[in-house]
């Protein structure tokens, strides 16, 4: 990063996103996309990795993308500032509603504003979603574990905490085959090196007589 972000920049662009952010976490993934990626902050290849670690602490998302956005440009400070500015706005919204949603909550416009709302948010959540698939998964295995957890969850009801267990296992035991596959493999090719140098010392004896 060239030049320093400024805490207040940081500060400012996250009580925009926390302004802004109807339907939850999820619902922040594609403002911190527009916004962030628009100034450089970070890559289209960080947020998947913001996601899932957002994902895997315990804790509110939306709290939990600020957190560790907010270190990647600033540290600790850069943590504290995009946490204020993410939950100051809907902390300001929240208690006015309390104050004053009781006097226009059967209000019909009011109600049919909110339904409204649901299907841009479902879109909203959707969109940034699709994108991250698209960089995340790069051959046919890694779609095909996307589309099996996708039904599972979305269809067959299975707790995605199973889901997370058996990748986590799939995914370890994998990568011990691979890393025990590789030594064998340096062991072989010294083999196979030690052959081509006993051929090519018989080639010259052959030569020389």
């Amino acid at each position: 990063m060239e030049k320093k972000v400024s805490l207040w920049q940081i500060f400012g662009v996250f009580a925009k996103i926390g302004a802004f952010t109807i339907g939850g976490g999820y619902a922040m993934i594609p403002l911190i996309q527009a916004e962030m990626s628009r100034r450089g902050w970070i890559s289209e290849e960080d947020l998947p990795d913001i996601v899932a670690l957002s994902q895997s602490a315990p804790g509110v998302m939306a709290v939990n993308i600020s957190i560790f956005a907010g270190h990647k440009l600033r540290g600790f400070k850069g943590s504290v500032a995009a946490t204020l500015g993410s939950i100051l706005p809907s902390f300001l919204g929240i208690l006015a509603i309390a104050m004053f949603f009781t006097a226009f909550k059967d209000n019909p416009w009011v109600e049919r504003a909110f339904k409204g709302i649901r299907p841009v948010v479902i879109s909203l959540i959707a969109v940034p979603m699709v994108k991250m698939a698209q960089k995340s998964c790069k051959n046919w295995w890694t779609w095909s574990l996307a589309v099996a957890a996708l039904v599972l969850v979305a269809f067959l009801n299975v707790s995605p905490i199973y889901i997370i267990i058996c990748v986590l296992v799939l995914g370890g035991s994998v990568t011990f085959y691979m890393l025990k596959k590789i030594p064998g493999q340096a062991g072989n090719d010294e083999g196979q090196a030690g052959n081509d140098k006993g051929h090519t010392g018989n080639d010259g004896m052959m030569e020389g007589q």
